[in-house]
């Protein structure tokens, strides 16, 4: 049975779903990252894990800090490791610069473009889901910015509608961060995105950055921020005492509705396999009516 049938509630299946990653930080010929990480065995578990899962999406889009130093190496290994997934998945890739990022080499070595200090930006329709990729890097620096350029390219996008509506995909969210080290590299002038994007059919924000998955609304917007592949931020410390663990990686589902998008938090780490809920477990329900579903499961069993 196709996951994308099964609809047992009062909403249909999701119009279009996305695969959000962030924050992969390869290094050129692999070594430790900060000595600790295995930056290319995370995201291959990470790759494994999205297999396994079985999802479709219409999109694989990585926020940024594809590399830790803008490795010409490490954007060809990068290549080499997720385009075969994204080939088995038929999906396409959006590549997202993040300040770790050097714009030459990921134009060159990534996307296959001519080397420059242009912004990586682009565009896709995803079947009437436009997806708009943002370049919020500032070459040299580690904070955030957009500059005039990029701002009227991105309001020229807006002013036609699309069908499903659009999702901006970009590195510094334009967000509070819990973490007050962000506060010195967040995105900078966040009142000039807000203006272009106010009124528009912008539905969704995904980001990166921070290394810890976390939500929030700006200029009326969902944002969602995916954790790191690489590396987590171990956000349970005090405040001032946070620093990276080599756990609780994750990346993120996200679902188009109609009237919703909603933006799942998938653990790397997996649990052994339920004997419960199986694919024959749904074929069965999906023989009863909706009241005999309703009385079969939803209904409590009488107390003791």
């Amino acid at each position: 049975m196709s996951t994308a049938s099964v609809a047992f509630g009062q909403h249909p299946p999701p119009l279009r779903t996305l695969v959000h990653l962030s924050d992969t930080h390869l290094l050129q010929g692999n070594p430790r990252l900060g000595g600790r990480f295995d930056t290319e065995a995370n995201l291959r578990r990470t790759l494994h894990r999205l297999e396994q899962s079985e999802v479709r999406p219409h999109a694989i889009v990585f926020t940024g800090d594809l590399t830790d130093l803008g490795e010409a190496g490490a954007y060809t290994r990068l290549r080499e490791i997720v385009e075969p997934v994204a080939r088995r998945m038929d999906a396409p890739l959006v590549w997202v610069a993040g300040n770790h990022d050097e714009r030459p080499e990921l134009r060159r070595d990534l996307l296959g473009l001519d080397p420059s200090e242009e912004p990586v930006t682009g565009a896709w329709d995803l079947g009437g889901l436009r997806l708009i990729a943002l370049d919020t890097s500032v070459p040299g620096w580690n904070h955030g910015d957009l500059d005039d350029a990029q701002l009227e390219w991105l309001a020229a996008q807006l002013q036609t509608p699309a069908p499903l509506g659009t999702v901006l995909a970009l590195h510094h969210p334009p967000l509070p961060s819990y973490v007050p080290l962000f506060g010195i590299l967040e995105l900078q002038r966040q009142d000039r995105l807000a203006e272009v994007i106010t009124g528009t059919d912008v539905r969704s924000i995904l980001a990166g950055h921070l290394h810890y998955a976390t939500h929030g609304t700006f200029a009326g917007v969902p944002v969602s921020v995916a954790a790191a592949t690489c590396y987590t931020m171990d956000v349970g410390q005090p405040q001032t005492s946070i620093n990276g663990m080599d756990g609780a990686q994750s990346f993120q589902l996200v679902h188009v509705y109609d009237g919703t998008v909603t933006h799942t938090v998938v653990p790397v780490d997996a649990a052994p396999a339920g004997d419960f809920f199986s694919p024959a477990w749904y074929e069965r329900m999906s023989a009863l009516t909706p009241a005999e579903r309703l009385e079969v499961f939803s209904r409590k069993p009488p107390r003791s």
